[in-house]
């Protein structure tokens, strides 16, 4: 199942957020894999900072995994550049498939 969620990225930090995504860390990656994330893409709408996420999901969604260290980890690494709740989980909401072409 592919499924989409935005996110919001505060104002400046769009190079910051690229920097911590290109060197993910490899823990993080591997259980993403593991838990069945895949074919995983972020983009940035530069207007509004929306970061608009899409990922593929034989399992969990990498919104499931909030639980993990790694995860909890990752959420506190990037708090200070990301609208977050309380719990340092980054605000996210599903987005509606309206149309697709294969």
């Amino acid at each position: 199942m592919k499924t989409a969620f935005k996110m919001k990225l505060k104002p400046g930090f769009t190079a910051e957020y690229k920097k911590r995504h290109d060197e993910i860390w490899p823990e993080l990656s591997a259980l993403l894999k593991e838990n069945g994330v895949s074919d995983y893409t972020i983009f940035l709408d530069e207007e509004t900072n929306i970061l608009f996420a899409v990922q593929q999901q034989n399992g969990s969604s990498s919104q499931d995994l909030g639980s993990t260290a790694i995860v909890q980890k990752w959420w506190a690494y990037m708090a200070d550049i990301m609208d977050t709740n309380p719990d340092n989980s980054p605000i996210s909401k599903p987005l509606l498939e309206v149309f697709h072409l294969d």
